[in-house]
């Protein structure tokens, strides 16, 4: 009887081809004989618990997928997942929670692995205002979905283009480290969307000397203009963790600082 169970050597194999590293550059960068990876992906040696997390680490392997490599070597799985509401995961909670409310009055976000929307502070909503496609705002929210769809924040986005490139190249490069199939399925939605015709052409490309690229929103109190950075928890054991991100937007210029500054006190 045939079956579909995957070996070890698979995963490493795997892994590693992901990675574009050869028997011998994974060998060195684990600092063990290439004979020895070798006889490990043959299934002649079997490693340690400790040799393979120490391999899975060196090849960057995400927490989630660590666990099936544990079980094809005949160990119990390591990392555990949580919901973020788990009472376990409560400090994490309130700490994602504290970030978000120190970062008012701007806007920031927590999404997960496929860019669902977990938490937001009270910033964000107000960004949302004008989405055409209410469905797109019901939960669970695809945070990329609705920056992208042509029916959802896309046609705020002063450049649309230029936001829409950077985003996409995030997914592709988010793919490339996970392998995940769903993110593969969503940079194939995305990237069918058509681009606004008076936006077709380029326009609205923003110059911040080559460095960065810049969320550019129209709104009624005038074009808001924010940059992002992403927070990460340093040291996750747990794999909810391990794939929370926190997308936190400061603003680009005087003039947003001052709008976001003075509708705040306003909403206040």
């Amino acid at each position: 009887m045939m079956t579909s169970a995957r070996s070890l050597g698979d995963y490493l194999r795997d892994w590693r081809q992901k990675r574009r590293m050869s028997q011998l550059d994974l060998a060195l960068e684990a600092e063990i004989s290439q004979r020895h990876l070798s006889f490990i992906e043959s299934g002649r040696s079997i490693p340690s618990r400790d040799m393979l997390l120490h391999l899975a680490e060196r090849l960057g392997v995400p927490l989630r997928d660590r666990n099936p490599m544990l079980l094809a070597a005949g160990f119990a799985p390591l990392f555990s997942e949580r919901s973020l509401d788990d009472p376990a995961l409560k400090p994490a909670r309130q700490a994602v929670d504290m970030v978000l409310k120190g970062h008012e009055p701007y806007p920031a976000l927590a999404i997960d692995r496929h860019w669902t929307l977990i938490a937001a502070n009270d910033a964000v909503a107000p960004l949302f205002a004008g989405v055409e496609d209410r469905a797109l705002l019901e939960g669970p929210i695809n945070v990329l979905r609705l920056s992208l769809h042509p029916n959802g924040l896309a046609p705020k986005i002063a450049n649309l283009p230029e936001w829409r490139a950077h985003l996409l190249e995030r997914l592709h490069q988010q793919i490339s480290a996970t392998g995940d199939p769903i993110l593969g399925e969503l940079l194939k939605e995305l990237s069918d969307y058509p681009l606004p015709r008076e936006q077709s052409e380029g326009s609205g490309k923003s110059d911040y000397a080559g460095i960065v690229v810049p969320l550019e929103l129209e709104t009624d109190a005038g074009r808001l203009s924010f940059l992002s950075t992403t927070t990460v928890f340093g040291t996750p054991v747990d794999v909810t963790l391990s794939e929370l991100a926190i997308e936190s937007f400061f603003p680009a210029n005087e003039q947003t600082a001052a709008i976001v500054r003075q509708k705040a006190r306003a909403n206040a």
